[in-house]
């Protein structure tokens, strides 16, 4: 089970019984990381499809080390030309390219059993809450739109003191064709249900113009 399928020549057999292998384990894994995961439809089904289309490559590659160095180029291409995505997203991804790497070399037993333990141990090691702060999921990201006629650098000091127990500074932009400043901060307030006082409060000090409170994450944070 656990012993290359291949010969010295790939047969058709050989290819189409990988091919088959590959494409069910990586749906049943990427079944499995969509209990956790949270992410997009197209996300999922990319991630079903690439233990197959890796271990394809391997198979055509077949240490020609000069189409190696093509493919390698061309998966260059598609990181650089992708957006950034969650650490859970990049973890998925290198699971089913490595899988695809066992079961482009024949190794059909190595590669369902990397899709399916890595699968299951992600799913109990997220059940557990390890290393898990706490604080961190009552954090919010505050985005303030402010004239640019404002000083901004401590205008709101007092007003997060009374209705915030932690702020960050995470960013500034000009909107508005240079006319107004977008502030982005990481906050945690002590008391949730002062939420709509706190956001009444800036209103008056920011010329009632746009205020958003959303859920942060680093992906949220970015500008």
């Amino acid at each position: 089970m656990f012993d290359s399928i291949y010969s010295a020549t790939v047969t058709a057999a050989q290819f189409f019984l990988m091919s088959g292998v590959s494409i069910g384990a990586g749906v049943l894994y990427a079944w499995i990381m969509s209990l956790r995961v949270r992410s997009s439809r197209r996300f999922f089904i990319v991630v079903s499809l690439l233990p197959f289309i890796v271990s394809s490559v391997i198979t055509f590659v077949n240490g020609n080390i000069g189409a190696g160095v093509a493919i390698g180029g061309a998966f260059g291409l598609i990181r650089f030309r992708s957006a950034p995505g969650s650490a859970e997203e990049i973890a998925a991804i290198l699971i089913a390219m490595g899988s695809g790497i066992a079961f482009g070399m024949g190794y059909v037993g190595y590669g369902v059993a990397i899709l399916l333990s890595l699968a299951l141990l992600y799913v109990l090691l997220s059940s557990l809450h390890l290393f898990e702060d706490r604080t961190a999921s009552r954090d919010r990201l505050l985005r303030v739109t402010i004239p640019e006629s404002l000083e901004y650098s401590d205008v709101f000091d007092d007003t997060f003191a009374r209705y915030l127990s932690f702020s960050e500074n995470v960013g500034v932009k000009t909107t508005g064709m240079g006319s107004m400043f977008r502030l982005s901060f990481r906050i945690r307030m002590k008391d949730p249900k002062e939420e709509k006082a706190f956001i009444d409060e800036l209103r008056t000090m920011n010329g009632n113009l746009e205020i958003a409170v959303l859920p942060y994450s680093e992906q949220t944070g970015q500008l």
